[in-house]
């Protein structure tokens, strides 16, 4: 049974075995797959690898860049770069410091890289003092892809104390919502609001989180009420 499922227009994503992050919270996990327009595969957030996920990904083609959005999302960079030492390593503030062995080829602090210019659009929401996060739009299928500043956890994941801070930080809120740490976290909220009216003009048909469902209704309006708080 295939693993990839199809988003769109050369786009998928592969949900992954949950993980256990700090203070033993447990999370779910998901990776996204891009074929770019050269043919070669755009890996963002790889999730723990296995013979038969690499299977699928080279009947696509082969794996060119692999994408790590944020140093929280860095545990599996050095088995994909392992594995693929052909590919480009492109990744967030702070990732390096993290990944020890890893060479990361392209940081992403500026512009898109003009190896997916052509296909992505990315913001940086920098100024947040647990990560900084690149956030992508895939233009072919209008899919905003976000890592941990948007979270949607399946209620009941975590139990105890950990399930009512769960709550309470709104991980298992009814909608994908922005965690509460994450918003107290940011240190510029003009910067923000900056980033965030960039972050409007996108077209999105769909939302990707790597902790959540994927959003494929009202796509839109679901970022502009998840980031209200902002305003």
């Amino acid at each position: 049974m295939t693993r990839l499922i199809p988003l769109g227009e050369d786009l998928w994503t592969v949900d992954g075995p949950p993980i256990r992050g700090a203070a033993g919270f447990d999370f779910p996990t998901r990776m996204c797959v891009a074929r770019l327009p050269e043919g070669g595969l755009w890996i963002h957030s790889p999730i723990a690898p296995d013979a038969a996920l690499a299977k699928e990904l080279a009947a696509l083609g082969p794996v060119r860049h692999l994408v790590a959005p944020n140093d929280l999302h860095h545990s599996f960079l050095a088995d994909w770069a392992s594995t693929y030492p052909v590919a480009r390593v492109h990744a967030a503030s702070g990732v390096q410091a993290k990944s020890a062995g890893v060479v990361v080829d392209h940081p992403l602090d500026g512009d898109t890289p003009a190896d997916w210019a052509g296909t992505f659009n990315q913001l940086i929401f920098a100024g947040n003092r647990i990560t900084t996060e690149v956030v992508f739009f895939h233009r072919p299928s209008g899919t905003a892809i976000f890592t941990d500043l948007l979270q949607q956890l399946p209620e009941g994941m975590n139990r105890g104390w950990r399930g009512a801070v769960a709550r309470i930080d709104l991980m298992t809120a009814p909608a994908p919502s922005v965690p509460r740490k994450f918003r107290v976290a940011f240190t510029n909220r003009r910067a923000l609001r900056s980033t965030l009216t960039h972050m409007r003009t996108w077209p999105a048909r769909q939302v990707v989180m790597a902790h959540g469902p994927v959003v494929t209704r009202d796509a839109a309006r679901l970022l502009t009420r998840a980031f209200d708080w902002a305003r």
